[in-house]
């Protein structure tokens, strides 16, 4: 069906740049970093009982399946929407990775409360920021700057990774002057509140086209015509968060059409690598009060460190944790320097980085567990709701396995004309004061044929030849770059005997997967060490590094040397410091309440 023929979308759209360099503002990082630190004071101490934005109040609302409503009033206050709308449009957003900064404080207190407080509107709207009009464009950033909501209704994968049969369909009626939507989804975030639904309909029964992306504002629509499901109970996140929605011969105008018609699938595709690599970056802070519980319950009644048994499980931990904050902001960074290079390394981040963080929450609560008392009660109950938001809030086994399927569709056309032979990435994208273009939705690629990760780990193991010769854990990274390399020159050569456009499936392609993504982490891991060189003296030293290759090593089964007593010494010392002081547990470490 031709639901928008004859309709262009509107021309690129542009973000404040530094007028010299193309790139945003040298401050922008600052910026970004007193927001969060904003946010988390407004917030309050999350160990606070009385406190209506805290643990408490959260653990609470989720057993009684209610929206945190005061916390979302809160945050609509602070103008937190802002950042979803691109600077072009009247909002704040610029760089991927200092949206991930900003959403971080929120996602420490609860990864519902995430959702809660307006990441689907970014779902919803970035479909609009890649191919809307501009008329599309602007409905859509002042609904967001004036504190409205969108959501966004996914074709086939329910919100958990469950493939649903649930469908809306849309075609034309009968004078051809618009469309009809029929159908409905049970499982659709917000749909409860939303003012706007972005919808991916069914447009072609079969082939590569088959559903395109229609704008609806239900407050043009006829009475009747869309009904609001009730709620539905999930195995993770707030049942306030989930509802659903059923269109009867629903007319919608043409101008409702977002790009061209047929375009769903390859908009979702384009969209999501950054949608969900930010979303699994800004998780990563929902571990760091659970590491922080184990440190105090191991360090409880001592003066010093902990006993020595539990120094390589909290030190890997949060090496673990600085692994996934290195993987998901040069992604998110590289998607505005680099958007056709970096849908692949993207989409690994977003399975990835949750992996590891469930392998994180399982170390933890050995430590823990050992260590319980009574009065944990609520650490307990913070625990238990993570371990179950997690996969809801990520992509849950299908939806993994589905980012593995495009993954592994590609690696055969990387292993032949990319890895290793495209040029090396510049430098800024793994210094933290590098100057970096926005982010712009309409140049995001999918299927580029670029690996710019690939390409700085042959970099930055060449330059690490000469610290091998000075001996010491400098030359341990070496030696550790050089066998993951290896690894990877090994995967190249296997995957070079895959076609263009691979259908391998089943356990063979989820191994290709995963041994990819891990290798991803390990090359964002040695470029963002390198790039700390001058900056942070603990991030520049080799310490932290090693400690994580080591980690991501064993998982690809790798012979990779031991780890020193004195890294892991290291990586621990500055744990317990973040812990006194209260700095966050990613590489930006900013100052938090309590």
């Amino acid at each position: 069906m031709n639901v928008g023929a004859g309709r262009r979308p509107g021309p690129p759209s542009t973000t404040r740049r530094d007028a010299d360099s193309g790139t945003t503002s040298p401050d922008e990082p600052a910026v970004a970093l007193r927001r969060a630190a904003h946010l988390d004071r407004l917030l309050g101490d999350p160990h606070d009982p009385a406190n209506p934005h805290g643990f408490t109040a959260f653990t609470t609302a989720a057993r009684l399946g209610r929206p945190a409503a005061a916390t979302q009033r809160l945050l609509a206050g602070a103008g937190l929407t802002a950042a979803f709308v691109p600077a072009a449009h009247g909002g704040t957003l610029t760089r991927a990775d200092l949206l991930m900064t900003i959403l971080r404080p929120v996602f420490r207190r609860d990864v519902a409360l995430g959702f809660d407080a307006g990441v689907t509107s970014l779902f919803a709207a970035s479909a609009v920021w890649g191919a809307g009009t501009p008329e599309q464009q602007q409905v859509m950033a002042r609904l967001l700057l004036g504190g409205g909501r969108a959501t966004v209704v996914h074709p086939g994968l329910a919100p958990a990774g469950g493939v649903r049969r649930e469908e809306i369909t849309a075609r034309r009626d009968a004078d051809g002057t618009g469309v009809l939507l029929d159908g409905s989804r049970s499982l659709v975030i917000d749909a409860a509140r939303a003012d706007v639904y972005v919808v991916h309909a069914r447009t072609a029964a079969t082939g590569p086209r088959t559903h395109s992306v229609l704008v609806v504002d239900p407050a043009r629509l006829p009475a009747g015509r869309v009904q609001r499901l009730p709620r539905v109970k999930t195995d993770g996140m707030r049942a306030a968060l989930f509802s659903g929605l059923r269109f009867t011969g629903c007319p919608v105008p043409d101008d409702a059409l977002v790009g061209g018609p047929g375009d769903g699938a390859t908009l979702a595709l384009r969209m999501n690598q950054v949608n969900r690599s930010l979303v699994a970056g800004a998780m990563t802070a929902g571990v760091d009060p659970v590491l922080r519980h184990a440190v105090g319950a191991a360090t409880r009644g001592r003066s010093g460190p902990p006993a020595r048994r539990w120094h390589r499980p909290l030190a890997g931990v949060f090496a673990d944790l600085l692994v996934c904050d290195a993987l998901t902001t040069v992604c998110l960074r590289a998607a505005g320097a680099l958007p056709d290079r970096a849908d692949v390394p993207t989409v690994a981040a977003t399975y990835t980085v949750p992996a590891l963080l469930t392998d994180a929450l399982e170390e933890l609560s050995s430590v823990l567990a050992a260590h319980s008392r009574p009065g944990d009660a609520l650490l307990h109950a913070v625990l238990g709701k993570l371990v179950r938001d997690l996969p809801t809030a990520g992509l849950g086994r299908d939806g993994a396995a589905a980012c593995q399927a495009v993954i592994v569709n590609q690696l055969g056309a990387l292993a032949k004309r990319s890895w290793f032979l495209e040029e090396e990435p510049p430098a800024a994208l793994f210094r933290p004061d590098g100057r970096l273009p926005p982010l712009d939705h309409r140049a995001l690629a999918f299927a580029g044929g670029g690996d710019f990760l690939a390409a700085a780990l042959s970099g930055t193991t060449g330059r690490l030849a000469r610290p091998r010769r000075a001996g010491g854990r400098s030359a341990l990274l070496a030696r550790m770059a050089d066998l993951f390399l290896a690894e990877f020159l090994g995967l190249r050569d296997q995957c070079a005997l895959l076609p263009d456009r691979s259908a391998l499936s089943g356990p063979a392609a989820h191994a290709l997967a995963d041994r990819y993504g891990l290798l991803a982490a390990a090359s964002a891991v040695l470029a963002v060490r390198e790039g700390q060189e001058g900056h942070d003296a603990f991030l520049a030293d080799p310490a932290w590094a090693v400690l994580a290759l080591s980690r991501l090593g064993h998982r690809l089964g790798l012979p990779l040397p031991e780890v020193p007593k004195d890294c892991v010494t290291d990586v621990l010392d500055e744990l317990l410091l973040r812990q006194r002081t209260g700095r966050g547990l990613d590489l930006g470490g900013i100052e938090l309440e309590r």
